[in-house]
């Protein structure tokens, strides 16, 4: 007889680990999809639906189903559904790039205050305690006011009044990798602060942060509409919060120029929300563990 030996399984790498957890969570994974629906449906739409957006082609106020505008027109006569295919892309851009600019500048924050400790961090951490107490719709609403109301200003608004929680979510992580042991050893061999920082702590720290990244884009999309509705937005782009400010004088007569952009931003959220669920659940090792 010859002896057979059974191989060893291959390790599995967190990376996949988490993707299979992420998809036995069917909320998370329908989430996903609704987002991508979204973001297809967004960027491919106007090449298909070539209704110009801003464009009067109908009646004013003409319910949905009564004209050859399927989801009817608005109190201009405009075409709805052609408003939600391009306001979608202008709504989406403005969350991605709001939240971009909120994950930067609190993962920079916490990143220095977790790892200098001392007063460094207690300089940083007064700063964003000082944004934290600020009503953040208000302070956005005087920046976007101070600057213009154009679409690189109210991201950037967005994202300087949103970036307090991953700011302390980073600092919490930082104050708890640095004193692990793989961190002592890269110091004993003289790696440099940057290198420690951002090239062994934040990979290491990366988990948490990527959840409330996604999360902050959700956040960044009700921040935009709520400076939409109060007519805080570029007059010459059409997103959804502008389409719901817009029509909202008429939301008794003609409850559809509101509904529908509503619906948008509901879905939009709910999918983003959904799969930040999803991820936290795959990023858990317990969880994993399981």
């Amino acid at each position: 007889m010859t002896d057979t030996t059974l191989a060893a399984p291959k390790p599995v790498s967190p990376s996949t680990q988490a993707w299979r957890m992420f998809r036995q969570n069917h909320a998370a994974v329908l989430g996903l999809a609704i987002l991508l629906a979204i973001i297809v449906i967004s960027l491919a739409g106007p090449f298909i639906y070539t209704v110009a957006p801003r464009e009067m082609v109908w009646m004013p106020l003409t319910p949905p189903g009564q004209s050859e505008y399927v989801l009817g027109t608005d109190y201009l006569g405009r075409d709805l559904l052609a408003g939600l295919i391009n306001g979608g892309r202008v709504t989406l851009a403005v969350g991605f790039t709001a939240a971009l600019i909120t994950v930067a500048i609190g993962i920079t924050v916490g990143a220095l205050a977790g790892f200098f400790g001392g007063r460094v961090d207690n300089l940083l951490m007064r700063v964003t305690e000082f944004f934290q107490v600020l009503p953040n719709l208000l302070f956005a609403m005087v920046v976007v006011m101070l600057f213009g109301a154009d679409l690189l200003n109210i991201s950037i608004a967005i994202g300087i009044v949103s970036w307090t929680s991953t700011a302390r979510l980073t600092r919490a992580e930082f104050m708890r990798i640095r004193e692990m042991d793989f961190v002592k050893a890269e110091r004993s061999i003289g790696a440099a602060n940057g290198r420690l920082i951002w090239k062994v702590i934040l990979p290491n720290a990366a988990p948490p942060l990527i959840v409330v990244s996604a999360l902050s884009i959700g956040t960044a999309i009700l921040f935009e509409a709520g400076l939409s509705f109060l007519g805080l937005s570029d007059p010459n782009t059409t997103s959804w919060g502008r389409m719901i400010g817009d029509n909202r004088p008429y939301i008794l007569d003609s409850p559809w120029g509101v509904t529908f952009p509503g619906l948008c931003i509901f879905l939009t959220v709910l999918a983003i929300s959904l799969i930040g669920d999803g991820m936290n659940d795959a990023f858990n090792p317990k969880l994993r563990e399981r």
